[in-house]
């Protein structure tokens, strides 16, 4: 089962259909039962067989590195509305670029 939760953890959430950028312990608990590797686990007892580990990819970022295939088209937009243009335009005297950005949250058993 050790073997299971920590394969399952390195996987990325897209290839199984969840759409999460990455697992939390809470998501893995329901994944595995949801496969039948275990009849009920805690969020916990994830997060205890997990941070033990040596090798740990599942508290790297893998939202960094892009894997949109068009993420250079998506994010010239908006580099450019910070550049102040819009659609090769200028803005306006009266026209402005309000960014709202939430802190990362620690993934922690819920």
């Amino acid at each position: 089962m050790n073997a299971e939760i920590k394969a399952l953890a390195c996987e990325l959430p897209a290839t199984t259909g969840v759409p999460l950028s990455r697992w939390s312990c809470a998501e893995l608990a329901r994944e595995l039962v949801g496969r039948g590797v275990v009849a009920a686990i805690s969020a916990a007892t994830i997060w205890r067989f997990l941070v033990c580990d040596a090798i740990r990819p599942w508290f790297h970022r893998s939202w960094i590195a892009p894997r949109d295939p068009n993420f250079a088209a998506k994010a010239a937009v908006v580099l450019d509305l910070y550049a102040g243009t819009f659609e090769g335009k200028a803005l306006g005297d009266k026209e402005f670029v309000i960014c709202a950005d939430y802190p990362e949250q620690p993934v922690m058993p819920s």
